[in-house]
């Protein structure tokens, strides 16, 4: 009994030596190698473009805007090369697979960095339209996809990466919108798209990042826009919620923003990295305490005590004859 326990903890000790050596091995020569990276406007999608250019790769870094991608120029290398991308429009897509078609000259694209933030807020679900849903989904679900499937056959030429950013809301949905279910649906495209590149040596990533400032839109925006969806609502419903839980949930996702969001957005650009120069990335990369702990704990923790804790993140509707009570945590 004692041989085979002593048997099982060498076993188990050796497998996570070879692990973290396995874990050290690089990809030599990043010199040359072209990596996309989607949403570099702003944020997260902007400091990433720049950590990879410091680190010698050819970066074609996609902007929504000509002055997105005139500031990241003005302070990159001249490697760094932008193009513009809607994500939204066919057109804008295939306008930019040319120009990396032709920027990647024959030798295939590396790596493929899909990073679409700074959408909508979400919202209560019977305070939207399907237009609402569309505005989120055509661009962080939709689009990612689109751009995906154009650029594989550069991919398998190079036998590159895809590392696609998630937020935690794809481990758990706590309130209505598009945005989780763009998550969702980018968690499980990445899973297929992982089990069937393998045959042709392209290598999926998903880093399941928490909530970050820098990859966040500000408070007056997120207010701004609720105050819009609260005054085209119809008597019914406005008067079912009550104008005290319109206050508190702009409280709400005020505190989420100012209080709860990590500011070292570098965990997440590092985990990126290993992605693309790690010669076996790993599966999935979890970064930041919420996504790690969390998230990841409600999303297997049974639904009655998840909806328990997700309910006292928010005040009550007037309807439900309960008082409204005062926000005790945000995430």
């Amino acid at each position: 009994s004692d041989s085979l326990h002593i048997a099982i903890l060498a076993s188990m000790l050796s497998l996570i030596i070879y692990w973290l050596i396995r874990d050290r091995h690089r990809v030599t020569n990043l010199s040359g190698k072209h990596v996309f990276i989607t949403g570099c406007d702003t944020g997260l999608g902007n400091s990433l473009a720049k950590w990879l250019d410091k680190r010698g790769f050819c970066v074609i870094a996609a902007c929504a805007t000509e002055k997105g991608g005139q500031e990241l120029q003005s302070c990159s290398s001249l490697s760094l090369k932008t193009v513009n991308l809607n994500l939204a429009d066919s057109n804008s897509i295939a306008r930019a697979m040319v120009f990396v078609t032709e920027e990647t000259a024959g030798k295939g694209l590396f790596g493929l960095v899909s990073n679409a933030e700074g959408t909508a807020p979400v919202a209560p679900t019977d305070w939207l339209r399907i237009e609402d849903f569309h505005a989120v989904l055509d661009v962080s679900l939709l689009g990612l996809i689109e751009i995906t499937l154009k650029l594989l056959p550069l991919l398998k030429k190079a036998e590159g990466r895809v590392v696609n950013l998630i937020n935690a809301k794809g481990l758990m949905a706590f309130v209505g919108g598009g945005y989780s279910l763009s998550k969702w649906g980018m968690e499980a495209f990445s899973d297929t798209l992982r089990i069937e590149m393998q045959h042709f040596g392209v290598k999926v990533s998903i880093v399941e990042h928490g909530f970050f400032k820098a990859g966040l839109i500000n408070s007056d925006v997120i207010e701004k826009y609720l105050l819009r969806l609260w005054n085209r609502l119809t008597p019914e419903i406005r008067d079912s919620y009550g104008e005290k839980y319109f206050v508190e949930y702009i409280k709400a996702q005020r505190s989420s923003v100012k209080r709860l969001c990590d500011t070292d957005i570098s965990k997440v650009i590092k985990c990126t990295e290993h992605a693309l120069t790690s010669k076996y990335p790993r599966t999935r990369y979890r970064v930041g305490w919420d996504a790690k702990f969390f998230w990841l704990f409600l999303s297997y923790a049974p639904s009655c005590l998840s909806d328990m804790l997700l309910s006292m993140m928010f005040p009550a509707p007037a309807a439900t004859g309960r008082s409204v009570p005062g926000v005790q945590f945000n995430i």
